[in-house]
């Protein structure tokens, strides 16, 4: 009898799981954009949670996990988003050329307008410990609010149909945008712990940088359902500020390590396994 039971309990443990699975696929695209955008925010905790146990992360960890991230989001980038916005585009009869490359460009365009205005606020504010704080966390906040859209417009493009978007693609975006919040969490929290904050406000604080990104999920994900007649434009603007985050920021930063040539494959491992899974289970 204990056999049998712990053999139903097992199989119930997989059934149970796939009854999650399943249960996640059949909610709202709204729903499925908050759940995945709460498990990055999560993340983005837990690099901020790093400050309660070390001053310092090893570099080469922190690298390795950018430059595979940075693979994981310019996959995801054609793969996820642009590709799909083409066939929709055409689909629609609009000159996908345009409607593509407007939104790419528009995209970029928004978070170089933030870095500029954070750059420019810091010049002014450099020798201020508290403003400077805050432009750290401003600067960050920033790049959540286009991740989450992107979480969002991945989901909601799922719902509408849009061609090559499928609910294991917004999954894989989702993980790989959580893996690169891990840092971005620490990169909040460590620098206020050495400024003199308490662990605990460091901690809240690296927390706080990423509630933008539910709330953007959200957003993206009613403006793909509500007005669908600019998916396109979302998926590629979704795109743009992808690419611009990677090349602005994720790869230039793996690539200061000493070990540069190994931080490479980690960016073509992440580029790879998200190729695999679109071409597999598209």
């Amino acid at each position: 009898m204990g056999n049998l039971h712990e053999q139903l309990l097992d199989v119930g443990i997989f059934y149970n799981g796939e009854y999650m699975f399943d249960y996640f696929c059949d909610l709202s695209p709204v729903w499925q954009a908050l759940i995945a955008s709460l498990c990055t925010w999560a993340i983005t905790s837990l690099g901020a949670a790093i400050v309660f146990f070390f001053k310092e992360i090893k570099k080469s960890i922190m690298d390795a996990m950018l430059g595979f991230s940075a693979g994981v989001m310019v996959s995801a980038a054609f793969w996820s988003l642009l590709s799909p916005a083409i066939e929709m585009a055409k689909s629609l009869e609009m000159c996908a050329w345009f409607v593509v490359c407007s939104g790419f460009m528009l995209g970029g365009i928004l978070l170089f307008t933030g870095d500029k205005l954070y750059s420019h606020f810091d010049k002014k504010n450099r020798h201020t410990k508290l403003k400077r704080v805050l432009m750290l966390i401003f600067s960050i906040t920033l790049h959540n609010i286009p991740e989450g859209l992107v979480i969002g417009v991945a989901f909601g493009s799922v719902a509408f149909g849009a061609p090559g978007a499928t609910i294991i693609a917004a999954i894989t975006l989702a993980i790989g945008i959580g893996i690169q919040n891990f840092p971005e969490g620490s990169a909040i929290s460590l620098p206020l712990r050495r400024e003199g904050y308490s662990r605990k406000k460091s901690f809240l604080l690296g927390c706080l940088s990423g509630i933008v990104e539910p709330i953007s999920a959200v957003v993206g994900a009613i403006l793909v359902l509500k007005v669908n007649n600019i998916l396109p434009l979302l998926l590629s603007f979704a795109a743009g500020a992808m690419i611009y985050v990677v090349v602005e920021e994720l790869i230039p930063e793996s690539q200061t390590n000493k070990k540069k040539d190994l931080m490479a494959l980690f960016t073509l491992m992440g580029f790879v396994i998200m190729m695999v899974l679109e071409l597999t289970l598209s």
